[in-house]
C-alpha cells in the first residue's frame, strides 16, 4: 500500500533507499549480465536493468513536463499504449530495445537516470506531483513500488552471479 507524502524530501529519500539495491547490478560483469535467470524470469540482470530504466525513464519525461506545465502528454500516451495493447506487448517491446543496445550505453544509461529522475523531481512544483494524488501515485508506482516489485528478481540475478 502506497504511503502518502507529505514532503519531496521524504519521498525522495525513500525512492533513493529502494533504488539503492539494485546499484549492485553495475558491479557484475557483462557476462554476469548477459546470463538468463530461471529464477527471474528467464531474465539476465541487463534485462532487469532495461525494464527497471524503461519506466524511470517515461516517469523522467513526466516529471520534465510537469516542470513545465500542468499536464503530460508522455503519460497520457503510455497510460493509452498500455491499455490499447496490453503491458506484456509494451514490456517485451522495451526488453528487445535494450537488447538491442550495446552493454555499455546501458550501463551508462542505468547510472544516469535515477539521479536525473531525482533532480528533476526537485524542481517540478509540489502542486504537480507531490501534492496531486494521481501524479504522486504515478510516480511511487513507477519507482518505489517497481523496486519493491522487482526484489526477488534482483536476489536471483545476484544469486546467479554468486553475489549474494
Amino acid at each position: 500500500m502506497q504511503r502518502m507524502y507529505t514532503d519531496a524530501l521524504s519521498f525522495l529519500e525513500d525512492e533513493r533507499d529502494a533504488w539503492r539495491p539494485y546499484e549492485i547490478l553495475s558491479q557484475l560483469s557483462d557476462e554476469e549480465l548477459e546470463r538468463p535467470v530461471p529464477g527471474a524470469h528467464g531474465w539476465s540482470g541487463r534485462d532487469l536493468m532495461g525494464h527497471l530504466l524503461t519506466w524511470q525513464l517515461l516517469s523522467l519525461d513526466v516529471a520534465k513536463e510537469l516542470a513545465l506545465g500542468e499536464q503530460s502528454v508522455s503519460r497520457t500516451q503510455a497510460e493509452a499504449d498500455w491499455e490499447a495493447r496490453g503491458g506484456d506487448t509494451v514490456n517485451a517491446e522495451a526488453e528487445a530495445a535494450w537488447r538491442a543496445r550495446s552493454i555499455d550505453e546501458v550501463r551508462q544509461e542505468f547510472a544516469r537516470v535515477a539521479g536525473e529522475l531525482r533532480g528533476f523531481l526537485t524542481v517540478v512544483p509540489e502542486t504537480r506531483w507531490l501534492k496531486n494524488a494521481d501524479q504522486q501515485r504515478f510516480f511511487y508506482e513507477e519507482t518505489i513500488e517497481h523496486y519493491e516489485d522487482h526484489q526477488a528478481d534482483l536476489a536471483a540475478i545476484l544469486a546467479a552471479a554468486g553475489r549474494a
